[in-house]
């Protein structure tokens, strides 16, 4: 049975890179990361491949932000190594952080402007991109939480990176701009980027995600599109894949929405 075909309830939708045959654009080898005797990632292997939405999902504290920020080169691993494998390009790596932060005096477009000032990109048509076209003249001091994020991600893509990396797209937003957030992502990875993301945001991870790495402890514990995790574990929903691939204490409980390091 296809993943289109399945009967677990994951939204029956094509991936985003159906047109085409993927490629891996980045991957990691047996990557570890510790501060001190603190052991954060441990043995994580990955493949990122071009045209798809990849989904880092776990419990608070799992090594999520870790992740992403070793895989974006932000973050030397302890051991293993991380493989950009994508074609060359001015910025082969694109990030928005939890907590973007812009200067408050700039507007959104004289933002976007001041960081595609050295490449070929107008900074309308990014605003447009991610729903921020009629916001361009107000001051990033102006913006909700949700627009910053929005702003956030616009900058993620300046010039048109191979993969872009998006820490909580969602984390703290309304239901509106979180769904926002991840149509957006959909539509980099439609559009041939490789996207990772972490969230714990699982509905929607269900609803847009063509891969999704179950991290839990610093190791992934399983990994595969919604719907072969479905299958996999007999379950009739991502939150049920959740429950069983994860180990927590009985008084543990992943919350939606907390920022996770």
């Amino acid at each position: 049975m296809s993943d289109s075909q399945s009967t677990t309830g994951v939204a029956s939708r094509p991936a985003a890179n159906s047109d085409s045959a993927a490629e891996p654009v980045l991957v990691s080898e047996q990557l570890s990361q510790a501060y001190g005797s603190v052991s954060v990632l441990s043995d994580v292997s990955v493949t990122i491949e071009s045209g798809t939405l990849t989904a880092v999902v776990g419990p608070n504290g799992s090594g999520k932000t870790t992740l992403l920020k070793t895989l974006a080169g932000l973050l030397s691993p302890t051991a293993g190594a991380v493989h950009y494998l994508g074609p060359d390009a001015e910025r082969e790596i694109g990030y928005l952080p939890q907590r973007p932060s812009f200067r408050p005096q700039f507007s959104t477009l004289e933002t976007l402007e001041f960081y595609t000032a050295l490449v070929d990109d107008d900074p309308e048509e990014l605003l447009a991109r991610v729903g921020l076209r009629d916001a361009a003249e107000r001051r990033v001091e102006a913006l909700s939480g949700g627009m910053t994020r929005l702003l956030g991600l616009a900058q993620a893509t300046v010039g048109d990176p191979p993969v872009v990396v998006l820490d909580e797209p969602g984390s703290g937003l309304d239901p509106t701009m979180r769904k926002r957030t991840f149509e957006v992502a959909h539509e980099l990875a439609t559009d041939g980027t490789a996207v990772i993301c972490s969230s714990h945001d699982l509905a929607l991870v269900e609803q847009w995600a063509d891969q999704v790495i179950v991290l839990d402890g610093g190791s992934v514990v399983d990994t595969g599109s919604p719907a072969k995790l479905c299958n996999h574990h007999d379950a009739d929903s991502l939150w049920d894949v959740f429950d069983i691939a994860v180990e927590k204490p009985d008084n543990q409980v992943a919350i939606l929405g907390v920022d996770d390091e």
